[in-house]
């Protein structure tokens, strides 16, 4: 061929239409197979209701019953002239037709030709959606629109019953879903379901929002002095533990309760407020539960505008760092600085960690605020070379969630080694962080070590851990903390407990930092009675800002000393402290 599609057809190829047989021509007994193996039921019946003609498809699908049904719409189908769908439910399976009943005239006679579909997959695809729409898929447990819709209703019919909202949220939950597995996670939420549906009165409403929480409708609550009752009891419906995959979990709930109409009359209102209360509960204790107050709304404003300045802290960058440092206590060399962040708010007023760090690790902003800290002091990083000399050693606080996280402890690697610097940090984390994270032995230290980054257990001695819990650690550093430094002096039990720290440290080869030294006392006592060679606190110098450094006054001396910020009151201290600096 050379591709020409308008050449002549009747070079004795055939047309079409010339391999099709008219069904007139067709044998009967041809005719009969091919109805006979229609997918599709057929049934033709004429004006006096009478079954002319039946397939076995149809055979199948109709019993007595049901063809008189179909007989019935037939005639009224014939007196209309009109075609008509219906669906019908076969007896015997329960299978959903989709049926087309047809006026047809044949040979001068009135007939209605009947042809069914079997539909039962569409619907129950159909079906599917919906529930799926309207109900959760894993509890079974109908979705939150469903008491959306109760309170709607009960607003427009004017209906002035009280009734509550209880905003269930599981304990740690994501820990649970972190040690069992997520298989595991899913099926204590279905236990969790079942434990909380089985406590319901008649008319209460039990729904699932998403992940670990659950609302429920507690239905005429007249008599509010037992609301507190019946959350009791459902909340202690969880005490008992759940046995999940071979393990026994136990489980508890952090419960927020709003009551209509005292706490609002729109479905949003009251589910907010019960979402507020039960924060309130979160921050007491696992397991409790708080009814909401209107204290609880000022807080809540209080903290979402609190939260709403974070957010955007963070997007201008509006936080500097203030490095407090350590020193060595009988030469007053500076031996490191810890970079502490600050926030500076949108009226240049500079703002502590406490009012900001907690809320930051909450809303799961810590990683981008930790990388913040980063770069503000790879950018200072020249003038603490002027300032304290290259050899000082920069710490850096890690969070106990972030201690955990490989991927932000990978993150955090990768910014330290861009610094060009990555062996002058020391990445702080808390001793809980440290004993209770397997991982972070096995592979964040490697991590850190690759890079030429140190670690340090800040704030040691005020976890649960036991002493011996030490040598199981790996790190170049541990910070004591201040509660075992205040008044050190005085205090023989916390010195008996310091000198075991610092004896098993030395023996491990960890570096000690006594934390919080405010007093010459308590630094006269670390000089005479313990071989501990650095401290922070304000007795040395408070933290300092960047602009701070050339008005500190003897901070840039040529042997990087420092002069302690904090002189003894009278001659008696002075002279102590003068016989002290001499040893």
């Amino acid at each position: 061929m050379d591709g020409d599609c308008d050449g002549d057809m009747t070079d004795g190829a055939a047309a079409p239409g010339d391999a099709i047989i008219s069904v007139s021509a067709m044998a009967p007994a041809v005719l009969d197979a091919v109805l006979e193996l229609l997918p599709v039921g057929v049934t033709v019946q004429d004006a006096r209701g009478n079954v002319l003609l039946i397939n076995e498809t149809a055979f199948g699908q109709l019993d007595a019953v049901a063809l008189a049904e179909r007989q019935a719409i037939g005639a009224a189908v014939i007196e209309v002239g009109e075609t008509v769908e219906t669906e019908e439910t076969a007896p015997q399976d329960c299978r959903v037709l989709l049926t087309q009943h047809r006026p047809v005239r044949i040979e001068g006679e009135n007939l209605v030709l009947s042809t069914s579909l079997d539909i039962s997959a569409r619907k129950a695809a159909e079906q599917g959606l919906v529930r799926r729409a309207d109900f959760d898929d894993l509890t079974g447990l109908p979705k939150s629109e469903a008491v959306e819709a109760r309170v709607a209703s009960a607003a427009r019919a004017g209906d002035a019953r009280p009734f509550a909202l209880a905003f269930f949220d599981i304990d740690n939950f994501k820990h649970i879903n972190d040690y069992y597995g997520h298989g595991a996670g899913d099926a204590l939420l279905v236990k969790v379901a079942g434990r909380l549906a089985g406590g319901l009165g008649r008319d209460d409403l039990l729904t699932r929002i998403s992940g670990d929480e659950f609302l429920l409708l507690l239905a005429d609550v007249d008599d509010r002095s037992g609301l507190p009752g019946r959350i009791e009891e459902l909340r202690d419906l969880l005490r008992a533990p759940f046995f999940v995959d071979g393990f026994e979990v136990f489980a508890s709930a952090s419960i927020g309760v709003s009551v209509s109409p005292d706490h609002g009359d729109t479905f949003l209102a009251l589910r907010h407020n019960a979402d507020t209360a039960m924060y309130r509960a979160k921050g007491k204790a696992k397991g409790s539960y708080a009814i909401f107050d209107a204290a609880m709304e000022r807080e809540a404003a209080e903290r979402s505008t609190l939260e709403q300045r974070l957010r955007l802290a963070i997007l201008d960058k509006r936080f500097v760092c203030a490095f407090q440092p350590k020193v060595d206590i009988r030469s007053r060399e500076v031996h490191g600085v810890e970079a502490l962040v600050r926030l500076c708010d949108e009226n240049g007023i500079i703002q502590g960690p406490g009012t900001f760090v907690s809320l930051a690790v909450e809303l799961g902003l810590i990683d981008e605020l930790t990388h913040l800290v980063v770069e503000e002091i790879a950018s200072s990083l020249d003038l603490i070379d002027a300032e304290f000399g290259e050899s000082t050693s920069i710490s850096i606080n890690v969070a106990a969630r972030q201690a955990g996280d490989i991927a932000f402890m990978r993150s955090l690697a990768d910014a330290l080694a861009r610094t060009g610097a990555p062996q002058r940090f020391m990445v702080e984390v808390t001793e809980d962080a440290v004993i209770s994270k397997a991982q972070f032995q096995t592979e964040i230290v490697p991590l850190l070590r690759n890079i030429g980054a140190k670690v340090s257990i800040d704030d040691f001695g005020t976890g649960f851990s036991s002493l011996s819990a030490l040598a199981d650690i790996t790190a170049d550093e541990v910070k004591i903390d201040r509660s075992f430094i205040t008044d050190i002096h005085k205090r023989p039990r916390s010195q008996s407990v310091l000198r075991a720290i610092e004896s098993l440290s030395a023996s491990l080869g960890m570096t000690v930092i006594a934390e919080g030294v405010e007093t010459f006392e308590e630094l006269a006592y670390l000089q005479a009675a313990t071989t501990i060679r650095y401290a922070q606190g304000f007795y040395f110098s408070k933290p300092l800002f960047v602009g701070d450094f050339a008005r500190a006054g003897g901070h840039a001396a040529p042997g990087r000393g420092i002069d302690p910020a904090r002189p003894p009151r009278d001659e008696r201290y002075r002279q102590n402290r003068t016989q002290a600096m001499r040893r």
